[in-house]
């Protein structure tokens, strides 16, 4: 069952320098960032947070979670 659309998280993946880089970053291996990715699974809340942090914004976390987060006009 396909869950995200994996734009977002293929440009945080880029902007980080690759999978590994952006596990780094956030703290986590890159097998999460591999599953999320490769299973399309939504990013869990926490993760999109970090990733939005790492990046300082530039994949935020209203464009990885808009389900959680909502959408980034309201914020």
């Amino acid at each position: 069952m396909r869950y995200m659309n994996t734009k977002y998280l293929e440009k945080a993946i880029e902007i980080a320098g690759g999978q590994t880089a952006l596990a780094k970053l956030i703290g986590r291996k890159q097998s999460h960032i591999s599953t999320w990715l490769n299973r399309d699974l939504k990013v869990p809340a926490i993760e999109a947070r970090l990733i939005d942090e790492a990046l300082d914004g530039r994949v935020n976390r209203f464009q990885l979670r808009p389900d959680v987060f909502g959408s980034e006009q309201a914020a």
